[in-house]
Formats: C-alpha cells, sequence, structure tokens
C-alpha cells in the first residue's frame, strides 16, 4: 500500500535565482506531518539560476546526496574536492564532524536542476568525506540502478547508513520489480515524467511512502526518471 505526496503540496519557496520544492520540513517550511521517512531527512528539488549558487556554509552529521537532473553544478568544499557535477552524476558528501562547502551554477545561459537529499547517519561524529560517481542513462534504463549504498555495491556511493538509493528511466513498456522485506520501509520520488506504481499513478514531483511490506510494480512510463529509497 502507498501513501503519496503530491507534487502541489510540498512546501515551495521562488527566491528568483532559487526555485526550491521541500518534499520535508526544511529551513522556513514546517509541517509535522512531513519531516522525513525514517533516516530520509530531507528531499529538495532545486532549480538555480546561471550564474547563481550557494555560498560558503557548513554542515555536520549528516549524509548529502545530490543528484543532477540537468544543466551543472561546482562544488568546493573544506576538505580540499572541487568539481563541477553534470547530469547523471551522483555526489556523496559525509559531514561528519563538519564540512564547509559552496555549490554554484557555473553556467552564463542554462540553470541547473538537481535533487538534494540528507540522510541521517548510523553514527555521529564521523570523519567527513567526498565522492561522486557517474551513471549512464543506459545503466537506468527500464531498471532500477543502485547509486547509493552503505556496501557501496555495484559502483554505488558509500553512504554511512543502512539504506540504499535507486534510480530508474522507464518509457512505454519497460517495467521493474522490487520486493521490501516486512522490516523495511520505502519512498518513491518522481523526478520528471509519470509513471505507474502498482496500480498508483505518479506525476512529475510526487512522492510515496509504503505502508507495510510490498513487491512493487513500475510500469507504464511517460518519459519518467524516478529514485527509489530503500529504508530501515
Amino acid at each position: 500500500m502507498l501513501e503519496v505526496r503530491h507534487s502541489a503540496d510540498r512546501g515551495y519557496f521562488d527566491h528568483g535565482w532559487l526555485k526550491t520544492f521541500h518534499t520535508f520540513a526544511f529551513a522556513d517550511y514546517y509541517d509535522p506531518e512531513w519531516v522525513g521517512y525514517g533516516p530520509l531527512r530531507v528531499l529538495n528539488e532545486d532549480r538555480v539560476a546561471s550564474g547563481r549558487g550557494f555560498g560558503k556554509h557548513g554542515h555536520r552529521d549528516m549524509e548529502i546526496v545530490t543528484y543532477i537532473l540537468g544543466g551543472e553544478l561546482e562544488h568546493r568544499d573544506s576538505m580540499g574536492y572541487g568539481s563541477v557535477i553534470r547530469a547523471g552524476d551522483v555526489q556523496r558528501m559525509s559531514a561528519g564532524t563538519g564540512v564547509t562547502h559552496s555549490e554554484f551554477n557555473p553556467s552564463a545561459t542554462t540553470e541547473v536542476h538537481f535533487l538534494q537529499i540528507w540522510i541521517l547517519p548510523e553514527a555521529q561524529r564521523l570523519a567527513p568525506g567526498y565522492e561522486q560517481t557517474h551513471v549512464t542513462a543506459a545503466d537506468k534504463r527500464g531498471r532500477l540502478r543502485l547509486i547509493a549504498a552503505h556496501d557501496a555495491a555495484q559502483g554505488a556511493v558509500l553512504i554511512h547508513q543502512d539504506a540504499r538509493i535507486y534510480a530508474g528511466l522507464f518509457d512505454g513498456a519497460e517495467r521493474a520489480e522490487f520486493e521490501l522485506p516486512p522490516s523495511r520501509r520505502a519512498w518513491l520520488q518522481v523526478a520528471r515524467g509519470a509513471l505507474s506504481v502498482d496500480t498508483v499513478r505518479l506525476s512529475a514531483g510526487d512522492g510515496a511512502r509504503t505502508l507495510g511490506p510490498a513487491q512493487l510494480t513500475l510500469h507504464g512510463g511517460t518519459d519518467a526518471e524516478v529514485l527509489l529509497f530503500d529504508l530501515p
């Protein structure tokens, strides 16, 4: 069984240079019914205008995963890492004992569109860390491809929590099955397009959480890109 969180019900702020949707309580948005799901604490959909970004700021005791949907995002941090991440890239920053970083759209013409995900770590005051990888569209086509995991399996970035994040692209007859055991819960987020999960139709920006064990079937996609979170 799924409980749907419709796109229009999310928190939304238009700061001019930043347009952002908050699935869960974040910053000035608070909804006591939606403050996270298990260790999944933040799921923001951000669009940052060309030449703009987030100045240097700090984090601690959080696993931060950034998933780029379009455009480019330049990252620099106090650990000495600097990179530009692009569509298909997955970035993981473990804030641990404390990290400062900045995120900036280096394009002069194109906005950057991405999901920023915060996951509570399994322990506090871990050593900070950084990692990124690229997952091709072919790797996600018609299947759920592991992109982040506690054991870093299948080339996924490592996260310090018993959680697994999958990404998939679905169109037409493409479909995938996902079995969730009784001890686990799942969150699905449609990043673009639309698809059905069992008999439930979800569109861009919609999310859904499982209530109890589930055998999920993803099908009927229309240019859909989806993330699935397998959570304790």
